[in-house]
């Protein structure tokens, strides 16, 4: 079965949602909401989470969130877990809650933040549960738009310190989001892979980054974006690094020395991502199936043994 990449580092942004079994709802009664609002609160405690805004409908939830460590899959799945035995216990009733893996994207930054503010808070518009926003009550949006009374557990700061030098911020607040219909789709446009919230810029630099050299099968993400890596931008950084060029290793057909340990170790690193056949990386560098099958077992038993290789390497990966 297929399962969601999770991307995990210190300070990273996350719009979470997940949606109950089968559609079915999350909610029964007040009393459920109250307790699903108290787990986030501990979640946010045990996990060291910023919670920044959340919306709860029948049958599934938004939350935005910040994790201060990288420790986003062992927090959700205590959340779920637990709200899942406390809803259970409630109704006496046992199995699962929620429909499959709950939906993560990481997000670039406090501009994309505040949009999305603005987008989980309008769900109840969307859904025709209310026509105005400030009649729902299981939402943050009456703590950013009113100033309402908020959880201790829940931080605007973030967000509403994007409206320096506004009188009322919380008017502010208010206003954009009543004008926010329009904006939607091109919030949805800037999403990437399934994965990210932000410009494509940010995209590739989170996943060129956290992308494994050896991909997971069972991850989809991680296979199609192994098949895009721009191999020509791959190898123009790299001759900056080792102040070389591809071309020449190309005409000059046979290497030998630093030359050809050099030519190795560019080829290693693609050969290794999985992200290419022999013949393609052949295609990169002039050699045919076999030579680069060679060249890969020849540098992997220098690796081993050659620190300052190992070094170059280190370097490259950095």
């Amino acid at each position: 079965m297929s399962r969601p990449w999770r991307i995990e580092y210190e300070g990273a942004l996350y719009h979470l949602m997940s949606r109950g079994n089968d559609g079915s709802d999350i909610f029964i009664d007040k009393k459920d909401r109250v307790k699903f609002l108290d787990t986030i609160g501990e979640m946010s405690e045990r996990y060291d989470f910023d919670i920044f805004a959340y919306v709860l409908m029948d049958n599934h939830y938004h939350l935005l969130v910040r994790s201060r460590r990288a420790n986003l899959k062992k927090a959700m799945q205590w959340f779920g877990t637990t709200y899942t035995q406390r809803f259970n216990c409630r109704h006496y009733r046992s199995g699962h809650l929620f429909q499959g893996r709950y939906k993560s994207l990481i997000v670039q930054n406090d501009a994309y933040l505040l949009q999305l503010s603005y987008y989980i808070h309008r769900n109840p518009v969307r859904a025709s549960i209310v026509k105005r926003l400030a009649d729902y009550r299981w939402s943050s949006y009456r703590v950013y738009a009113y100033g309402r009374k908020t959880p201790e557990w829940l931080s605007t700061d973030l967000i509403l310190s994007q409206f320096k030098g506004e009188p009322d911020k919380n008017k502010s607040y208010r206003e954009k989001v009543q004008k926010y219909a329009q904006e939607e789709e091109r919030l949805i446009e800037n999403t990437r892979h399934n994965l990210i919230l932000g410009t494509k810029k940010f995209a590739e630099k989170i996943c060129m980054k956290y992308l494994p050299a050896e991909t997971d099968s069972a991850i989809p993400q991680q296979n199609h974006l192994s098949k895009d890596l721009n191999v020509a931008e791959f190898l123009n950084k790299a001759e900056k690094i080792f102040n070389c060029d591809v071309k020449r290793f190309v005409k000059a057909g046979r290497l030998s020395g630093p030359e050809k340990d050099t030519r190795d170790l560019l080829l290693y690193y693609i050969w290794r991502a999985g992200r290419l056949t022999n013949d393609q990386i052949g295609e990169q560098f002039g050699l045919s199936y076999s030579a680069v099958s060679h060249a890969v077992k020849s540098i992997k038993t220098k690796l081993q043994n050659d620190h300052e290789l190992r070094a170059s390497f280190d370097k490259l990966n950095s």
